[in-house]
């Protein structure tokens, strides 16, 4: 179901980048977070793999302050959730992710596609994410993104770990208006599934970006591991001969970002 919420184009949500996916924003007066890695640089097992990280964070996880929420895409990649990131999910009240991370994690909140649950003003719903081709569960696990709603907000979409187009379409039919998108680019690829990356890549995300209409697109996860096989200048250039330049904004690690909707 549609939920239908006013909006006020002046408001702007306030982002600071902390490196890869970890974004803290603040909306409907909570201060949120996305995937938290606090890591130094080094190589991290993930499952089978090694991920091997090649930036830390712009600002130490003592330092981000209280949070009220983690929007969590999922728990079994360390580029997403790794030993000091685990470590500050005990100092945070709400934690939603996919059902199958809070069966391994105690204290996690499992959404399923398109349920809702309410957070003082704001309503979440978890939305669908893929991460890689069709079928890429078996190996790459179940993955989820989220969409904030507030009245007198604008509406925020967080992606996720997801390479699908269709489903940022899905969402966008389902949703309606959405006035900022957190897409986590990057065009990730450990080689599981030849030369389908397992996150957005510089074509694709153009593509969510039409889908997504006049949405400002802050692209994150697009730096900082081995696995990331485009840059935020390619990026950049494929936004711009698509036209599309003025709607990407790209955040500078450390430094907060003021985002107003169109």
């Amino acid at each position: 179901m549609t939920n239908t919420i006013d909006r006020t184009a002046s408001t702007t949500v306030d982002l600071l980048h902390i490196g890869g996916p970890t974004v803290r924003f603040r909306y409907g007066n909570l201060t949120w977070l996305t995937d938290p890695t606090f890591d130094e640089p080094g190589d991290y097992p993930s499952g089978p793999l090694v991920l091997h990280k090649l930036t830390g964070p712009a600002i130490p996880a003592d330092q981000v302050g209280p949070v009220d929420v983690v929007l969590l895409s999922h728990d079994q990649h360390s580029d997403n959730l790794d030993p000091a990131g685990r470590e500050f999910l005990t100092t945070v009240e709400r934690v939603l992710s996919t059902p199958d991370a809070a069966g391994r994690m105690e204290g996690v909140q499992g959404l399923r596609n398109w349920e809702s649950v309410t957070i003082g003003d704001v309503t979440v719903t978890g939305v669908p994410a893929l991460h890689g081709p069709e079928g890429a569960e078996a190996l790459s696990g179940v993955v989820t993104g989220f969409v904030l709603q507030a009245a007198e907000l604008p509406t925020i979409y967080v992606s996720g770990d997801n390479a699908s187009v269709d489903l940022v379409e899905q969402i966008a039919q389902r949703i309606g208006r959405i006035d900022i998108a957190l897409l986590f680019v990057g065009a990730a690829n450990v080689d599981r599934f030849g030369d389908s990356d397992v996150t957005l890549n510089g074509r694709s995300a153009v593509r969510a970006a039409a889908a997504l209409g006049d949405a400002v697109i802050v692209p994150v996860h697009g730096e900082g591991w081995g696995h990331f096989s485009e840059t935020l200048d390619y990026l950049a250039r494929n936004f711009e001969y698509a036209g599309r330049a003025a709607q990407l904004v790209i955040p500078i690690p450390g430094e907060t970002l003021a985002v107003a909707a169109h």
